[in-house]
């Protein structure tokens, strides 16, 4: 009371001052307010509160979002704790660590995916009802089509046609030269990912796949700290992403529309939805939210599994060696056949179990190249996570190099070693996820996968190549972790000199 009593005597006699006064004491207060609000105290009310990052908001912001790896690093040593928390200006995000935060991150049924990369990813195209704000029926409805688009039936009629896209992008090469791998590869899974989730009338339309490529890299160049943060806000990222999803939204809807009208039916993706009878609003969400897994996860992964194979020689032989079994044992085709050909004949059930090689390789690969920070929001009530408190409407993250790039679980853990034994403690590889939450999507993209890099195993020879020298490089490309999206390595040593074999199958 004494204390209420004080304070009313205070606003009593502010009250009563002149308005210069006023005016001298108020904008030093409100600017105190204002810098306080814009840096995190990192007071601690109880005990089990993760401790508070200290630092002002804004380069708090900017380093989540421009170069994550080190800053989440920097801030687990300062902090001298497995979690801790932080502000992203309003939102209280928790960044989680350790074998019994990850198992707890995890398996946690209350913290959602979907609210936590609607925010601190961004790089969605954001289309409410469509891609974003879905209800739980539809999302469940996007997950069957999806498994459906995996079954093994649709599979085994996809791999002729994702082989003549690879065939056909390499073709486009010519028979010698240079590539910055980390362009071309990107660019022949786009397409296969059109070919794979979309229309035949899509992935048949070279310039269109094109221009869709284009789309969704300027969502990619479209989404800074303000655009997600402050989506409301008119600022000219957030106005250009706007305009990109739109652009992207008219071209699918386009197509969805001129099939749902014509009635032509085609062994694709698209005709599994309108087959099922899906809302078009369905048709398009799915088509555009699952186009970013092409554009950006498989591409990426592919264009590290092309700069691995081509900085190691020993690993690369063995996968070419691997392949070449797998031709010679597993496809059927006459004299003269083509390459292509003769892979598009294996059966989908070799692709999937007869290539030890090659899962240990795309295994490694996730675990070295994949910059992957998994993002939650707490949408039940407050829980915990390896005892600390994640207050309800708290974000969580937990990057995933803390496991992966782990030197107790993963010896020298930059270096590529495929043959690396499998670990054994729970949760100690997530490359597809873990716990509650996996890709659901990893079928095709581990086929993909295999076929395009057996199609180019057997029809080039290739290494690395520094753009400056024309010499291999003197260090072989190291993934870049701050690079969230594409771990894209140093530019001058990321290219690939490939000179096409020409080998001519005989029966």
């Amino acid at each position: 009371m004494i204390f209420i009593g004080g304070l009313m005597l205070l606003i009593q006699a502010f009250i009563a001052q002149s308005a210069t006064t006023k005016l001298l004491v108020a904008v030093p207060s409100a600017a105190a307010l204002v810098a306080l609000w814009f840096y995190a105290a990192g007071v601690d009310d109880l005990e089990e509160t993760p401790v508070t990052l200290k630092g002002w908001r804004v380069p708090t912001a900017l380093a989540f979002f421009h170069s994550r790896f080190d800053f989440l690093n920097s801030a687990f040593k300062a902090s001298g704790q497995a979690i801790f928390q932080f502000k992203l200006f309003q939102h209280t995000v928790v960044a989680v660590s350790g074998a019994e935060g990850r198992k707890d991150f995890l398996n946690s049924r209350g913290l959602d995916i979907n609210e936590g990369f609607k925010l601190l990813s961004g790089a969605i195209p954001m289309l409410p009802g469509v891609t974003s704000e879905l209800q739980a029926r539809r999302i469940t409805t996007i997950h069957k089509r999806l498994s459906t688009a995996q079954s093994s039936e649709h599979l085994a009629r996809l791999i002729p046609k994702l082989l003549e896209d690879g065939e056909r992008a390499v073709r486009l090469w010519g028979q010698s030269g240079i590539i910055d791998i980390f362009d071309c590869i990107p660019t022949i899974f786009f397409q296969t990912s059109v070919r794979s989730l979309s229309s035949t009338e899509l992935a048949n339309d070279e310039e269109v796949v094109a221009r869709l490529k284009q789309l969704y890299d300027k969502l990619d160049e479209t989404t800074t700290p303000a655009s997600v943060l402050f989506p409301w806000f008119p600022s000219p990222s957030m106005l250009s992403k706007l305009m990109t999803t739109k652009r992207i939204y008219d071209i699918v809807n386009g197509t969805v529309a001129q099939r749902m009208k014509s009635g032509v039916v085609q062994d694709d993706t698209l005709q599994v939805l309108v087959d099922s009878a899906d809302d078009r609003l369905v048709m398009v969400g799915f088509i555009m939210g699952l186009l970013v897994a092409g554009s950006r996860s498989t591409g990426t992964t592919a264009s590290w599994i092309i700069t691995f194979l081509a900085g190691h020689p020993e690993w690369k032989a063995k996968a070419r060696a691997e392949a070449e079994t797998l031709l010679f044992t597993q496809s059927s085709y006459a004299s003269g056949s083509s390459i292509q050909s003769a892979l598009a004949s294996i059966p989908l059930e070799a692709w999937e179990s007869e290539m030890p090689v090659f899962d240990s390789i795309i295994r490694e690969t996730l675990r070295l190249a994949q910059p992957h920070t998994a993002m939650r929001r707490n949408m039940g009530p407050d829980t915990y996570i390896a005892g600390a408190k994640v207050p309800s409407g708290a974000y969580v993250v937990y990057p995933f190099s803390d496991v992966h790039l782990n030197g107790e679980l993963y010896p020298d853990p930059w270096k590529f070693d495929p043959g690396r034994p499998e670990g054994k403690t729970p949760h100690s590889w997530i490359g597809w996820g873990g716990g509650s939450t996996v890709c659901l999507g990893q079928r095709l993209a581990r086929l993909s996968l295999k076929l395009i890099t057996v199609l180019m195993l057997l029809e080039l020879d290739f290494d690395l190549v520094d753009r400056r020298t024309g010499q291999p490089p003197r260090s072989l490309p190291q993934p870049n972790w701050n690079d969230a999206l594409t771990c894209k390595p140093q530019e001058e040593i990321r290219h690939m000199r490939y000179r096409k074999t020409n080998v001519a199958l005989k029966a």
